[in-house]
C-alpha cells in the first residue's frame, strides 16, 4: 500500500519521524471503492475519515421530496467524509459516494484517538485541516448570499477546474443551488460573451 500522496500532504503542515511514518502506516487502511458505491449513508454513523489517494466523490444529502443537494466534491489529494456523524458518532446527515472509482485512506475514528496519543502533533494536523475546512464553508454559505449564480459558476470554474472537467454538469448545477437549465443559459451566455 503507498500512502506516499498522504505523507507528502501531511509534510505541508507538520514534520514525522520514520518512527512516526511507521506507526501511522501501520494503523491505516487504504481501500478502494468502485464509481457509485457509498462511503457512508444518511443515517449511518460515519466511520471513516478518508483522504482521496485517487478519484472523486460528492457529499449530499436527499431531501423529503428526493431531492438531491450536493454539498461538495473531493478529488486526489482532498478528504471525505460526513464530519459532524465521524467527530460525534450520530447517524449521517449526509451521503458520500464514489463518482469515479477512487481510491481511499481511511481514518477510523478509534485510529484517530490512537494517533492523537502516540503521534501528539498529529491532532494538531487535523485541527488545522477542520479548521480550514470550517473557513472554506462560512466562506462558500457567504457567496451563496452575496454572488449571483453566474459568479458562482465562475469562482467555481477557476477554484476547481479540475473537477468541472469530471463531473456531470447537473451535479455542478446542485452544488450552485441552481437547475441544469439555467446552468446551460450560463454558459451559453459565457460563450458569447468571448
Amino acid at each position: 500500500m503507498t500512502i506516499e500522496p498522504l505523507l507528502k500532504y501531511i509534510s505541508n503542515y507538520i514534520d514525522l519521524s520514520e518512527s512516526d511514518v511507521a506507526f501511522l502506516q501501520a494503523k491505516l487502511t487504504v481501500r478502494k471503492y468502485l464509481k457509485g458505491q457509498y462511503i457512508v449513508q444518511q443515517g449511518d454513523i460515519c466511520k471513516y475519515e478518508c483522504f482521496v489517494l485517487s478519484g472523486c466523490t460528492k457529499t449530499f444529502y436527499v431531501d423529503a421530496e428526493g431531492q438531491e443537494h450536493i454539498l461538495m466534491f473531493s478529488i486526489e489529494d482532498w478528504w471525505t467524509s460526513d464530519m459532524g456523524s465521524f467527530i460525534t458518532q450520530t447517524p449521517a446527515d449526509f451521503n458520500v459516494q464514489c463518482l469515479e472509482n477512487s481510491e481511499l485512506v481511511m481514518f477510523s475514528y478509534d485510529v484517530i484517538e490512537d494517533l492523537y496519543s502516540e503521534i501528539p502533533k498529529l491532532e494538531r494536523f487535523f485541527r488545522q485541516i477542520i479548521e480550514k475546512a470550517f473557513v472554506a464553508s462560512q466562506k462558500r454559505i457567504v457567496r451563496n448570499f452575496s454572488l449571483s449564480a453566474k459568479e458562482q459558476y465562475l469562482y467555481f470554474r477557476e477554484q476547481y477546474p479540475l473537477i468541472e472537467q469530471r463531473i456531470p454538469q447537473y451535479m455542478i448545477a446542485s452544488y450552485l443551488g441552481i437547475t441544469k437549465e439555467f446552468l446551460s443559459k450560463i454558459k451559453s451566455q459565457l460563450i458569447l460573451e468571448q
